[in-house]
């Protein structure tokens, strides 16, 4: 397990006038060049840098994780050019398609971070440098099994509903700390941390409540299991997230820019 640093109080960050940027939600200018996404990229960085200022971080604590589902493969191989090399996926069998058509960039690697099916494990277990939604024990068999038979390894993070909405996948916080014991015989799953989406919402104190639980729920995890990445907050949110202790932020539209498909295409509902 990867140490990371002790999280964020949420006191150093509860006056910060850190607001959500979901006005920008699929209106982001689409990146068509290299040049394009070098900038978007250091737009991003600097972003990453100020939320860490605000609250006496270290930059080179949070990794940022460019989102490329439903880019096409000449965007993502630009985006590749311009130094992305761990890109985020939400379906697998889109990410399995552009891992094989693009298996020349020897060094791009997949993190697959929407809700997995058990019947898709096996692709996964094929491919996949990192899987971020994990929330169901015969789901981890699964792919257990099949990294076994591959002889690979994953890195994993435990999706936690921290919003309590019904319509999202991951555990509920209470159930969190028996999952965590129950992963601990898979010995191809190398637990990472947490994972958590945030209320979609332009309430600062809301979004920020979400990543505040993940926060204190892998403060309590930590004695039995060490620390914890927090894999939180995406393009209109990570500088909050970033403000509570996140480790790895997702970040798509802010990249890439604004996709053509409906949101749930990739945040599919219960």
């Amino acid at each position: 397990m990867i140490k990371s640093t002790q999280p964020v109080a949420s006191d150093t960050a509860s006056d910060a006038p850190t607001q959500p940027r979901h006005e920008m939600h699929n209106r982001w200018p689409r990146a068509e060049s290299v040049s394009d996404f070098q900038a978007n990229l250091a737009a991003v960085q600097a972003r990453i840098d100020a939320a860490c200022l605000r609250v006496n971080r270290d930059p080179a604590q949070v990794r940022l994780l460019p989102v490329s589902k439903t880019m096409d493969e000449a965007h993502i191989r630009l985006a590749h050019q311009a130094g992305c090399f761990l890109l985020g996926e939400n379906k697998v069998q889109e990410a399995w398609g552009k891992a094989q058509a693009m298996a020349d960039l020897t060094d791009l690697r997949w993190s697959v971070i929407g809700h997995l099916q058990s019947n898709k494990a096996k692709l996964v277990a094929k491919f996949a440098s990192e899987f971020q939604a994990l929330d169901s024990l015969h789901t981890a068999e699964i792919l257990d099994r099949r990294l076994q038979a591959e002889g690979r390894t994953l890195d994993v993070f435990v999706q936690v509903n921290t919003s309590n909405e019904p319509s999202k996948y991951g555990l509920a916080a209470n159930e969190v700390a028996a999952f965590m014991l129950k992963l601990r015989p898979f010995s191809c799953l190398r637990v990472q941390g947490l994972m958590t989406l945030a209320e979609f919402s332009t309430d600062a104190v809301r979004v920020r409540a979400c990543f505040v639980r993940l926060r204190e729920l892998s403060q309590q995890l930590a004695q039995q299991h060490g620390a914890l990445q927090l894999s939180m907050g995406m393009s209109g949110d990570f500088e909050i997230a970033i403000e509570e202790g996140a480790s790895v932020v997702r970040v798509g539209q802010a990249i890439f820019g604004a996709r053509s498909l409906p949101d749930d295409y990739f945040w599919p509902s219960r």
